[in-house]
């Protein structure tokens, strides 16, 4: 039985990697199914995706996911994500860190492609190489530790922790990562921007407003009100972040446009994949066979995490396949274990040559992948070479 549960998780492996370039969610779906295939009953199967389908929580958070790239949508096509960027007089380093972290908080197809004109503009006399990484590496800082980021949200669920207090335990990992991008890349960039346009406030606020209410009204009506099901309020806080968007519009957007721009529908779908996988995962015996490999259960977690991280390019893929292989030897993981494993994953993303905004930013740049790489491998392999020594001292 185990020979043919082993054959089973990689074949749904290999379906992951290769059907996620076309489809992630697709993939979590056809992952799960092949795995199931191999290690449960077929009625088993059928039963697991019904209760995930079926699950209250799971689909608000999945109908949360899709909102949150509608508020990305809206505030582009208002122009209120240009009015934020040409009204940020905070210099030309911080300008470069601070324009790619704050369109990393609005997940958007091609996101990267929207800080690469302002990385170029604010940059214009700054390495090709070194501009490619900045736009890369701080657009997914403040993702991390970001509340509302669809790939922490379902990370923490499936950890059975609260948002919130894991965000106190990535936080030292969030200020070394930006001290690495500060020593590694801002420190080689040099002189400052001239403004054509006068500063003005009010078209500053609008969209500051817009990106922090969400995360705001989210932390206040769980701590205020006793939800039956705590993604009510998740639901809530994008629902009023995006009308806040589409009120200070100065003109009517179209919704119907922006959604077949923005296809918020495949962010849902991709917690639902996510959560098929992951019960059918559970339910199998690889996640016992898995942990069975002669390794402490964190070290095996945060090597496997920044591997799959780095292959698959993704934040959800690696967590709903690692964070169940430790909780198979625990029935509990606490918030630091937890941070250790999701900055190992995370930064084998960053890294991950089949990652889009890798992709996109090396084209935009005429940047070849290698020279790429060559700017980032080395602060990414100082935080997983930390990852691995914390995952030997907290085991």
């Amino acid at each position: 039985m185990s020979a043919l549960t082993w054959i089973g998780f990689f074949l749904s492996l290999v379906t992951l990697l290769i059907v996620s370039r076309r489809s992630l969610p697709l993939a979590l779906f056809a992952g799960g199914i092949i795995l199931g295939i191999f290690t449960l009953p077929l009625s088993e199967v059928g039963r697991k995706i019904f209760d995930t389908l079926s699950d209250p929580s799971i689909d608000l958070l999945a109908l949360a996911m899709g909102v949150i790239p509608l508020i990305g949508g809206a505030m582009k096509e208002s122009g209120q994500i240009d009015d934020l960027v040409s009204n940020l007089r905070i210099g030309k380093r911080a300008l470069l860190a601070l324009s790619p972290a704050l369109m990393g908080l609005l997940p958007m197809p091609g996101g990267a492609l929207l800080s690469a004109p302002l990385v170029e503009k604010g940059g214009k006399d700054v390495d090709k190489e070194i501009k490619a990484a900045l736009n890369v590496w701080f657009r997914h800082l403040l993702i991390l530790i970001y509340p509302l980021s669809s790939a922490l949200i379902a990370s923490a669920k499936i950890a059975g922790l609260e948002v919130y207090q894991i965000i106190l335990y990535l936080l030292p990992g969030f200020i070394f990562a930006f001290l690495l991008g500060y020593v590694f890349l801002l420190r080689k960039v040099k002189g400052e921007i001239s403004y054509s346009d006068s500063f003005s406030w009010r078209r500053l606020l609008p969209p500051i407003e817009v990106i922090l209410v969400a995360p705001a009204l989210d932390f206040t009506l769980q701590r205020i009100f006793a939800f039956p099901i705590k993604e009510i309020a998740t639901l809530i806080a994008v629902s009023a972040s995006l009308f806040l968007s589409l009120s200070f519009s100065k003109f009517k957007l179209n919704l119907k446009k922006i959604s077949r721009q923005m296809k918020p529908w495949n962010f849902t779908l991709i917690i639902l994949g996510m959560f098929v996988f992951l019960r059918i995962f559970e339910a199998s015996d690889a996640v016992s066979l898995i942990a069975s490999i002669p390794l402490p259960p964190l070290t095996l977690s945060v090597l496997a995490g920044f591997i799959l991280g780095l292959v698959t390019g993704r934040v959800q893929l690696p967590a709903s396949i690692v964070l169940p292989v430790y909780l198979a030897t625990s029935s509990f993981i606490s918030p630091i274990l937890f941070s250790v494993i999701y900055i190992s994953i995370f930064f084998g993303y960053v890294l991950s040559p089949v990652h889009p905004c890798v992709s996109v930013s090396c084209e935009y740049f005429r940047v070849q992948i290698k020279d790429f790489l060559r700017e980032l491998i080395l602060p990414v392999f100082i935080i997983f070479s930390i990852t691995l020594v914390l995952s030997f001292l907290l085991a």
